[in-house]
């Protein structure tokens, strides 16, 4: 997870993201593994580690893992998160600006949550330098499909909208515009895609709700400040229709898209 230009912006809410963001299954990650047919010591670089989602369970399974996150405090619970799996990781502070030819090269280039605060043909023009020619580039994010179980979600996000957020400040942190990675992907080198995906479903509180919008960068407690306890006022009362007892249901997609070049290139 890439912080945007402003540095710090991730830098309250590192608890709420190790914490409440949707890990990526393994059953996800071995498939990934497979059809860019990695093998145990295969360099792979994941940038935007933020808390090691990816680098910690990548190291687990064998690979050569260089992280790279510009947040400070991301950093060190990734640091802490390795130590405790018992895996190594190459933890560097740094991000897609901090990219260098000489880097690599490596088989894999994963991005959790990240891509968008990038600037992305300038990155994936960087990757192509340091990326193996058989190699590829994985984004991964998640989804949540809508159905009624997800209704809690939207009112997060329609709370966040009204309350957290300042839509030029966004406009400005995602410069090209695009949610959507296709398009960048298709004005690369690697236009080859395949995307896979792993969908779950699980209970949650509110207290589990309110946690992940704090570990959004939106309604990091840092930015809301003296408005916090607000937030979370209104967030609750927002929910409380949905469900008086305060339990819910989660489904969720856990996506990853891998990009590589053309088979015949």
């Amino acid at each position: 997870m890439e912080t945007p230009a402003s540095p710090g912006l991730f830098a309250g809410n590192v608890a709420f993201y190790e914490r409440y963001r949707l890990a990526y299954p393994d059953r996800l990650l071995r498939r990934v593994v497979a059809l860019a047919g990695l093998a145990p010591g295969d360099a792979v670089l994941d940038l935007g580690t933020g808390t090691g989602m990816l680098a910690i369970p990548f190291a687990r399974m064998g690979l050569a893992v260089t992280a790279l996150d510009p947040e400070p405090a991301m950093l060190a619970a990734a640091r802490e998160s390795a130590q405790v799996a018992g895996v190594r990781v190459d933890f560097r502070g740094g991000g897609s600006r901090d990219l260098t030819p000489d880097m690599g090269p490596y088989r894999l280039v994963a991005m959790g949550r990240s891509f968008h605060w990038m600037d992305r043909a300038a990155t994936l023009a960087m990757l192509d330098r340091i990326v193996t020619p058989d190699g590829g580039v994985a984004l991964f994010h998640d989804a949540h499909p809508p159905v009624a179980e997800n209704r809690w979600f939207k009112t997060l996000c329609d709370v966040a909208r009204k309350f957290g957020r300042d839509e030029n400040e966004d406009a400005r942190a995602r410069e090209g515009g695009h949610r959507r990675y296709e398009p960048f992907l298709f004005a690369s080198a690697f236009t080859e895609l395949d995307g896979l995906s792993v969908t779950i479903r699980q209970p949650l509180t509110v207290e589990d709700i309110l946690g992940r919008a704090f570990s959004m960068s939106t309604c990091a407690p840092d930015r809301l400040g003296g408005r916090r306890e607000e937030f979370a006022a209104r967030l609750r009362a927002a929910l409380r229709p949905l469900s008086p007892d305060g339990t819910f249901t989660e489904v969720a997609e856990l996506v990853a898209l891998l990009a590589r070049r053309p088979s015949n290139a």
